[in-house]
């Protein structure tokens, strides 16, 4: 039966495969003459915030709507555009969708409307982490429009962020990981048909490299009992004192909830869900963690991820210490505390909330080598 107008809809979770904490793609189905084609929309839901067409359970439901009417509109205008013509196919529907959009928006704009749906839901550091990338992109100029995405400038805005002496490892998950991701959303959307990452070898640096940006025991002792001239710095050290204790990222800690505080066989634990991987994690509360605790009354003494690493480097000149201090140091400090004490490292991954064991022991292989290293150094009889 040859049908007069494909039938088009949308479908979620075509795979089965989205669950609470996992997403999958909103796309559109078009049926035609016994043929289906489908489109993703670019529109990526967990499993409760679809219930039959409709988008529930998030704030932006209504934009995130209006973003699919959109979709819909386009697409049954170029298929009108074909019936007219006197040939449906399908299949091109995209290509022509494509040309239908190119030079209506730019793809900067384009990244700007996408952003306000990618930082839903994410931590304020990462959905700063948006703003910084956007600005530097915008600021850089050289990528404006759809036609501007080539491999050519993919070399050249890695150039522009290498002047900025920013790590590999920087360089890739806070600018080129965010700028990948905005061009398989254009792709996804029918305005461009490649991404030039995928030609292009850009370093992306190792996380084990931070794994020096911890603090010795001594060094965290001195952190601990230093007297700080200020309450404010005070507060600041605290903050890092119970961060060190809980192994909490910055995201997570800023988030941190004392609500979510259970006692399990007799201890007090904090469960919760990291904000990064959406992994669980369980934090058993050592006592100068919940000392801090009882200090503030549960409610920690927040401040900016900004300005609580500009006063740490502060903190470590109060405790004589010559090194660039930052939030991450205190992850980093805590893990390799508990692993240097004998914790099981299954037991520090469930701590850390880390994706997976393999990812604890790619973070700390090398120092549990060195550790390894020096233990033997100090025996007795060890000569050289």
């Amino acid at each position: 039966m040859n049908n007069r107008f494909p039938q088009v809809s949308f479908v979620f979770d075509r795979y089965k495969k989205a669950s609470l904490t996992k997403r999958a793609s909103v796309e559109l189905r078009i049926s035609y003459n016994y043929r289906q084609k489908y489109m993703s929309t670019g529109i990526l839901l967990y499993s409760n915030q679809w219930k039959q067409g409709r988008v529930i359970n998030r704030a932006d439901a209504g934009q995130i709507e209006t973003s699919l009417n959109n979709f819909l509109v386009d697409v049954k205008q170029v298929i009108l555009e074909m019936l007219q013509g006197g040939n449906i196919n399908i299949m091109n529907i995209p290509l022509e969708l494509k040309r239908k959009r190119q030079g209506t928006i730019s793809f900067i704009a384009f990244c700007h409307q996408r952003t306000e749906i990618r930082k839903y839901g994410k931590s304020k550091s990462r959905q700063k982490r948006y703003n910084y990338f956007l600005s530097f992109l915008q600021d850089w100029g050289i990528i404006q429009d759809f036609s501007d995405i080539t491999e050519g400038n993919i070399i050249l805005f890695d150039a522009a962020l290498k002047k900025k002496n920013i790590t590999a490892y920087t360089k890739w998950h806070n600018y080129h990981e965010f700028l990948s991701s905005f061009i398989e959303d254009a792709i996804n959307a029918g305005y461009i048909r490649k991404n030039p990452y995928k030609w292009v070898n850009i370093e992306k640096g190792n996380s084990s490299a931070s794994i020096h940006k911890c603090l010795t025991p001594k060094e965290f002792q001195r952190i601990v009992s230093a007297k700080m001239p200020t309450m404010s710095l005070e507060r600041v050290r605290d903050l890092f004192v119970f961060q060190t204790y809980t192994c909490l990222s910055y995201s997570d800690l800023e988030s941190f909830d004392s609500s979510k505080i259970q006692e399990i066989g007799g201890m007090r634990v904090y469960l919760g869900l990291r904000h990064k991987t959406k992994k669980p994690f369980t934090v058993p509360l050592l006592p100068p963690a919940l000392k801090i605790l009882h200090k503030y009354n549960n409610v920690l003494p927040i401040i900016s991820n900004v300005k609580y690493n500009a006063y740490l480097k502060v903190v470590a000149q109060s405790a004589k210490l010559d090194i660039p201090l930052t939030t991450h140091w205190a992850r980093h400090t805590g893990a390799t505390l508990l692993l240097n004490e004998g914790v099981d490292m299954r037991i520090v991954s469930k701590i850390c909330g880390h994706a997976s064991i393999k990812m604890t022991e790619q973070i700390y292989a090398k120092l549990l080598d060195e550790t390894v290293v020096e233990a033997v150094k100090n025996l007795p009889n060890f000569t050289v």
